[in-house]
């Protein structure tokens, strides 16, 4: 379970500066924080939700990290435009017997966004294999 404040590093910026972040809502199966502070004309939401799907050795679970962060324009100056980014790990639990291979999928997804392969340096900066095709649109 996470604490209700995230300001001890949990969440970091591309330049890796802390981006705080406290609880704003809890549901039975989902949890929205916001960032700290947080100016009201743009918010900056941390959203982690769950939904399982089927039953019995075809259960599956959805879970789902998001970021929404609403900035101003840079084209305009004016118009309020939204960033999202967001993960979702897909698995099938009600076939697993441990969490071991769900584990490798992700390690595998933040290697291959957050490093450049050679290096073992996690990159906030958007350089790493996977976030430059993101945030270049390249393949």
């Amino acid at each position: 379970m996470l604490s209700n404040t995230l300001n001890t590093n949990e969440i970091k910026n591309s330049a890796g500066t802390e981006v705080e972040f406290q609880s704003q809502k809890i549901n039975d199966r989902s949890r929205i924080f916001m960032q700290m502070p947080e100016a009201p004309a743009t918010p900056h939401r941390l959203t982690i939700s769950h939904q399982e799907v089927g039953t019995g050795t075809k259960m599956r679970r959805r879970s789902l990290i998001r970021f929404d962060k609403t900035v101003i324009s840079g084209v305009d100056s004016v118009t309020p435009v939204i960033v999202t980014a967001y993960t979702v790990l897909d698995a099938p639990v009600g076939a697993m017997t441990s969490i071991a291979e769900a584990t490798n999928v992700l390690a595998e997804l933040q290697s291959f966004l957050s490093t450049t392969g050679a290096g073992t340096t996690v990159l906030f900066d958007g350089t790493g294999n996977g976030a430059a095709a993101l945030l270049n649109g390249s393949l």
